[in-house]
Order: C-alpha cells, then structure tokens, then sequence
C-alpha cells in the first residue's frame, strides 16, 4: 500500500515533468484518440500486439505482481486493461510517455524497461496504440477518462 502511494507520487512528479522539461515545439499540446473509429483501432490493435504484447500481455493483462518492484529493482509490465492505471492518466500523458519515454519526461534515469518509440513509431501510430486500448475499456471506464482528459487539458 505505501509502495502504491510512492508510485502514485512519483506518476504526479512526471506528469509535471511533460510541461515543464520537455521542448513545447517537440510535441502536440493536445492529443484526441479514436476509440470508436475501427479501422484506427484495427491499425492500433497491430502495433500493440507487434510492439507491446511482449510486455504488456496480449490481453493487455500485464506482468504478474506489476506493483512490486524485482529484485533489480524495476517494476514488471502495468495491465493496460480496466484493472490498471492507464486511463488514469490524459491522452496527452499517456502519448509522451509512449514517445519519449518517463526519463526524459522526468529528466533524469529512473529504473524501467519501457522502452521510448520516438524512433520507432510515428505520432499517428502511438495514437493508433492508445486508441486501441481505450476501446477495450468498459463504457463506463471510457467516459471516466474522457473527463480525465477534458480536466487536463482544462489548465
């Protein structure tokens, strides 16, 4: 439980990390995902299960005990399902943590093997990714994050 708060501090941390370290020309202010759009999903879907699914599970389940750390002290694969903490977090988080990556978010190392894909994907195909997770959430989750988002992009 206080494993869970210091995480919860630390995502807080980072997510003050995206306006204020990284470069405002590097990255769209403001995201949109296309959760009912099927063929941005279908596309979306692909990627995950090519680029993700080693990690995050092909039922976007995660790693077994996701909070606790392993013994090298990282943090195995969160759930991207309903049971985890994605759609806690803006379209615009969830995006450039995908892109960059939390370290240059955070500015500075922080122990994790999610991997950056500014190299490896294009911008449309992270929000294919995101889009395509979003829509595997309950309706009720969806509408959830959707009011998460519209506070964020709110400031």
């Amino acid at each position: 439980m206080v494993r869970a708060f210091y995480l919860m501090i630390a995502l807080i941390f980072c997510g003050f990390g995206i306006y204020f370290f990284l470069p405002q020309k590097d990255y769209p202010v403001k995201i949109s995902l296309y959760p009912k759009d099927d063929t941005i999903v279908s596309t979306g879907k692909e990627i995950y299960l090519k680029y993700c699914a080693s990690c995050h599970g092909e039922q976007l389940q995660g790693q077994s005990n996701w909070r606790q750390r392993d013994a090298e002290g990282y943090l195995p694969a969160p759930p991207h399902d309903e049971s985890g903490y994605t759609w806690h977090h803006s379209y615009t988080y969830l995006f450039l943590m995908t892109k960059y990556g939390i370290e240059k978010m955070i500015g500075k190392e922080y122990p994790n093997n999610m991997p950056a894909y500014e190299e490896k994907l294009t911008d449309d195909e992270i929000i294919a990714v995101l889009s395509y997770i979003k829509s595997t959430w309950p309706k009720e989750i969806q509408t959830q994050h959707d009011l998460i988002n519209s506070r964020s992009n709110s400031n």
